[in-house]
């Protein structure tokens, strides 16, 4: 389909007296990566519960690929797939064991199973471990087998909630590729992560939660925009960073800002200047929520 496959109007979601979600809006375009960037706390696992039928919403509507999450409830099902935050696969059997299960529980034939089953482990590059228990997994082979297991049945939209916290680099980088290869399928990627590279690598759309609310959404270029021109670093003699400061990048304030830190810190430190980083871009919408929050 065309357009937007996810669409959240309104959504507000509370446990007992402590909003978690407050009046969330999102469009999300057909075949694209989405990335959800928040601190903890901050809704972004509600957020994928409610728009994965797991939790129903207080207020606000949800649809995905045209279908109502409440009324729609077993065509949403039909849409999508999840990957949690914990892989949920049974360590006492074999990789491919647990994808011939899955197979054979979402209705496909033993022969259909078999076939699928060896496609998956060939895509995800688990073939040689195909028969050892999963128990024997590293963390990033046991996240692969994890997504593997939700596209055993092709949907349109794939919901991966923080796929690669607690992996190596190595491993954050070869899920990005498989995540990159579901993009070129034309599968849309709701992604929620605590990696800010990670969004920028991976993300054609981002937007930044904090205490349930929506305070900026764009590309990684258009967020970073929003920070600045160029942004001043100065490191004392261990390499520490002391503190950074935003500039509009023109010569004349980077000058001006320059002017300033030389007469309230040490000449001795040492000043880069660089382009902003989503680092930057969280630091300063968060940081512009708390103060609302506290005004």
């Amino acid at each position: 389909m065309r357009g937007n496959v996810i669409e959240v109007k309104g959504l507000r979601k509370k446990f007992g007296h402590q909003i978690v979600l407050d009046g969330i809006d999102l469009a999300v375009p057909t075949g694209t990566v989405y990335a959800l960037l928040g601190p903890n706390g901050a809704g972004k696992t509600t957020l994928i519960n409610i728009m994965s039928t797991l939790v129903a919403p207080d207020e606000g509507s949800v649809k995905i690929a045209g279908y109502d999450i409440v009324t729609d409830k077993n065509m949403v099902k039909r849409s999508i797939s999840l990957t949690g935050q914990f892989a949920a696969v049974d360590e006492m059997l074999t990789g491919e064991e647990n994808l011939r299960m899955i197979c054979r529980l979402s209705g496909l034939t033993v022969a259909e199973s078999n076939v699928r089953t060896v496609e998956l482990l060939q895509h995800f590059d688990l073939t040689a471990a195909a028969r050892k228990s999963v128990k024997t997994y590293s963390g990033g082979m046991r996240r692969r087998l994890d997504i593997a297991i939700s596209l055993v049945i092709s949907r349109p939209v794939l919901f991966l909630d923080e796929p690669t916290t607690g992996l190596d680099t190595i491993s954050r980088r070869a899920l990005w590729k498989i995540i990159d290869q579901l993009k070129e399928r034309g599968i849309t990627v709701f992604l929620t992560t605590q990696y800010l590279e990670e969004a920028d690598q991976l993300a054609d759309i981002i937007t930044v939660i904090d205490e349930g609310r929506v305070v900026a959404t764009g590309t990684a270029k258009e967020l970073k925009s929003r920070v600045g021109g160029e942004v001043i670093e100065l490191f004392n003699d261990k390499d520490d960073l002391i503190r950074t400061v935003s500039t509009t990048g023109s010569i004349h304030d980077i000058r001006q800002k320059l002017n300033e830190l030389a007469s309230i810190v040490s000449p001795e430190l040492r000043v880069n200047i660089r382009k902003p980083s989503m680092d930057d871009v969280f630091l300063a919408l968060t940081a512009k929520e708390m103060e609302r929050s506290l005004s």
